[in-house]
């Protein structure tokens, strides 16, 4: 009896010993991470086969996703939306065309594949067109996001008929030059006197009014996209001017007999930018449109609220949920609610499809210069605010093993590259290991 217990006794020894990374080595290392960057740090590890958890470290706590916000818009997107992008409502009523929008934030984008259908449609529909706009039920600018990022390209507003990504460009091809696309948005264009080195621009919060400032040491070929004040009558004449045929503003709501919805885009053309790029703007029109599907009305909490009680009853944790890109501070998921969403739509979308829609290391996206290996081991989404990065999706190991996992950290102050590198060594950990 005494040899048989000194037998089992090795090897339990030789089978921890043989084991990849243990679990205390992993918490040790987490706890070294948080200690040096004096920041937060949750981590959870799943095997979606075994449906287990391999690994945890503070995966109950929440923390501000950022853009991983994203992967619940993806979520909602898939489980609302068709496989088309509904470009607007519409009704014929004798030589008229009667339209309304839904919020695709694809039209006139540059950064999304464009087949012109809502162009052409509007262009040679043969009709005097009148636009109603009296169904967006939100605020431009969304709940908890930084009211100084007004002007910035990463934070246009949100509205019911979007166009070029609700964005003008500026464009200083020389250093006697200015461009500004479309042409349209010049009337707001003010060149002011250059007091500073470098060239810079100024939007009046509550207008369109730009004051550019060339700058003193001028080299040419920048460019600056400049998020537009959006209201009914705007979208009205940058149509008008677009088209180049008149666009009349109606208050009355679109008639209810015979309405139709004309689309535009692959959806997956869409998806891929929002989750590659990490196009806030898209992600938000997203929101907005599964909210019209479902209710007519472009409101993001009618979609947040379906999803959410729908979907989302049996994620660990509740998540504070408020938008759709990931802007708003007031988010608030765990790791391991973000591991069980990536579950979701692994068991539910066809790798085949999803894979390529992601960020993907050293090949793709926001990761295309980061977690390089060939094959690629990432798959996923990135998240970035200040003081914040995440990064979360599907690991394949060195073993051929898919496996999920969410790495969230919160409220460092050193340079974000060091957390970046921290992070791949742990991944490559993992992939090497596992």
């Amino acid at each position: 009896m005494k040899y048989l217990r000194l037998f089992f006794a090795l090897i339990v020894i030789v089978q921890i010993g043989c084991s990849p990374v243990s679990t205390p080595k992993l918490t040790r290392q987490f706890q070294e991470i948080e200690t040096r960057f004096q920041d937060h740090t949750g981590f959870v590890l799943y095997d979606p086969e075994k449906r287990e958890t391999i690994f945890s470290y503070n995966g109950d706590k929440y923390f501000t996703p950022a853009s991983n916000t994203k992967i619940f818009t993806l979520f909602a997107s898939f489980n609302v939306l068709g496989d088309s992008i509904p470009a607007l409502q519409y009704v014929v009523q004798g030589d008229s065309l009667i339209f309304t929008g839904t919020g695709d934030g694809s039209f006139l984008y540059d950064q999304v594949f464009n087949n012109n259908r809502t162009y052409d449609f509007l262009k040679n529909s043969g009709k005097e067109l009148y636009y109603v706009g009296n169904n967006f039920y939100t605020t431009p600018l969304g709940r908890g996001w930084a009211w100084n990022d007004y002007q910035f390209s990463y934070s246009p507003e949100r509205s019911a008929f979007p166009m070029f990504g609700n964005m003008y460009t500026v464009t200083q091809p020389t250093s006697s030059g200015i461009r500004v696309s479309p042409t349209y948005f010049k009337k707001y264009f003010w060149l002011a006197d250059s007091a500073m080195r470098a060239s810079s621009f100024v939007r009046e919060i509550g207008s369109n009014r730009i004051d550019f400032f060339p700058g003193r040491s001028v080299v040419g070929g920048r460019q600056w996209k400049v998020p537009f004040r959006t209201s009914d009558l705007v979208v009205a004449d940058l149509l008008s001017d677009t088209l180049k045929t008149p666009v009349y503003l109606i208050n009355t709501p679109l008639p209810t007999a015979n309405r139709k919805v004309f689309y535009s885009v692959p959806v997956d053309s869409v998806y891929k930018v929002m989750m590659q790029a990490s196009d806030n703007f898209l992600a938000e029109q997203l929101l907005l449109q599964c909210s019209w599907v479902l209710s007519d009305s472009l409101r993001p909490e009618i979609a947040i609220r379906h999803i959410k009680q729908n979907y989302f009853t049996d994620l660990p944790d509740d998540p504070i949920w408020l938008d759709g890109s990931g802007l708003s501070r007031n988010n608030l998921f765990t790791p391991r609610s973000i591991v069980k969403l990536w579950e979701k739509l692994y068991v539910s979308v066809d790798r085949e499809r999803l894979f390529p829609l992601l960020a993907i290391g050293g090949k793709a996206g926001t990761i295309r210069n980061y977690y390089k290996k060939d094959p690629p081991y990432i798959f996923g989404k990135t998240g970035t605010l200040s003081n914040n990065h995440l990064l979360s999706g599907y690991l394949i190991t060195a073993k051929g093993r898919t496996l999920i996992f969410s790495y969230m950290n919160n409220k460092y102050v050193a340079p974000t590259a060091d957390i970046r590198s921290e992070m791949e060594k742990v991944l490559l950990l993992i992939h090497d290991n596992f």
